[in-house]
């Protein structure tokens, strides 16, 4: 646990001491254990209807949480739970007990590069340079399956331009790669995140490999996907981390990839589950299922397109519907972005823009070559912040 001293402002007229613990999410723990664990009042949870409890179902196991503790008493006075990278769950002790509301998160985003030669390897270079395991790993995904490593030789280099966010003084998140490129015994391979985040080489063809095929025959698209939206009647953000694909009751539910069931039980919220675990660091969720085909189970391989279950609506679910979620690196994102049947080229006016795009990047990549200064390497130690107490909301 780490313990950070916080001086925070009430309006402007007192100051009072907090102690925030920044703690990561236990395996296993749910919504309901975390408060009973922490003596929070139960109907927090209970209070919450259903699309809210669906959502704190999203807590992912070891992402980091803040809790605000009274330094005089050790009362909790506040938590701040994320969801994903855009929204988190917010509970503020006040004069009536605790209430429990969404917020959007605020970071800081700063646009970044780095140069690095091969001396070893572009995972552990990447990282003596950086001390940013996360930025080496989205590295090796983004060319994993257009790039050969094994072909590399000293001397030869890369350069990475990327979006990284900051909160509470440090990295949140995964960092986002923007354009990349690499030497193999001194050709440039490169790589651009265009069209929903997707990988492109310099000939506009996709690179990462991962197509998913739809996994239910439906009636309708009953709620898309969405990070954070403003509900204008019950005046908080609400968030939707996948896609409900309404269907009959029992209509079988295949798998969207291949991949290796990591997940199958009871999820909280979303009832009877799978989830699967695909290559190039994607997992995809099947939820509010009325039960699973003979013979699935934990650990097992399945092929895209395999029969895994069927629809229900078990969990909090008001009639039969698929949840449908995908993530990357933990982190949802929108299905839609990749259900697709064949690798994607772009044409036509998408080619043309595209062009245009990488343009910039190259000649900025061309640059860093020769001219460039590499960031601070990001630090590992504990960390002191002051932040401004705004209506007792900590962004």
């Amino acid at each position: 646990m780490i313990r950070v001293f916080l001086i925070l402002m009430v309006g402007i007229i007192s100051l009072s001491a907090s102690i925030l613990h920044v703690e990561n999410w236990a395996k296993g723990e749910t919504f309901l254990t975390f408060l009973e664990k922490n003596k929070l009042p139960l109907n927090i949870y209970y209070d919450l209807d259903s699309a809210e409890r669906e959502l704190a179902t999203e807590i992912m196991s070891g992402i980091q949480y803040q809790v605000l503790e009274n330094d005089d008493d050790n009362v909790i006075e506040q938590v701040l739970i994320p969801i994903g990278e855009e929204l988190q769950l917010h509970i503020i002790k006040n004069k009536d007990g605790y209430e429990f509301t969404t917020t959007p998160i605020s970071y800081q985003e700063e646009k970044l590069s780095v140069t690095v030669e091969i001396k070893s390897s572009p995972y552990q270079d990447i990282i003596n340079e950086t001390n940013n395991y996360l930025l080496a790993h989205e590295f090796i995904q983004a060319f994993k399956n257009s790039v050969n490593f094994k072909r590399l030789r000293k001397g030869d280099r890369v350069v990475i331009f990327y979006t990284k966010r900051t909160r509470l003084g440090r990295q949140f998140g995964s960092p986002k790669i923007e354009a990349a490129m690499v030497e193999v015994r001194g050709k440039k391979n490169y790589v651009f995140s265009y069209d929903k985040g997707r990988f492109y080489d310099s000939n506009g063809k996709e690179v990462e490999g991962f197509f998913l095929a739809c996994p239910v025959r439906y009636h309708r698209i009953s709620d898309r996907f969405t990070y954070k939206r403003w509900h204008p009647i019950l005046k908080r953000y609400r968030a939707h981390l996948g896609i409900d694909y309404a269907a009959k009751r029992g209509t079988p539910i295949k798998a969207a990839g291949n991949g290796r069931i990591v997940q199958l039980g009871r999820k909280g919220g979303y009832g009877k589950a799978i989830t699967i675990r695909h290559n190039n660091g994607y997992k995809t969720l099947y939820a509010h299922m009325k039960g699973y085909k003979k013979g699935m189970r934990r650990g097992k391989w399945v092929k895209k397109g395999q029969v895994i279950g069927y629809v229900g609506s078990t969990g909090l679910s008001t009639g039969p519907h698929l949840h449908f979620g995908l993530y990357k690196n933990n982190r949802a994102i929108n299905p839609t972005s990749v259900v697709k049947v064949t690798k994607s080229k772009l044409i036509g006016k998408k080619r043309k823009k595209f062009f245009a795009y990488i343009k910039k990047y190259k000649k900025e990549i061309d640059v860093a070559l020769n001219d460039y200064e590499n960031p601070t390497k990001e630090k590992s130690f504990d960390y002191i912040v002051s932040l401004e107490r705004k209506k007792d909301i900590i962004q």
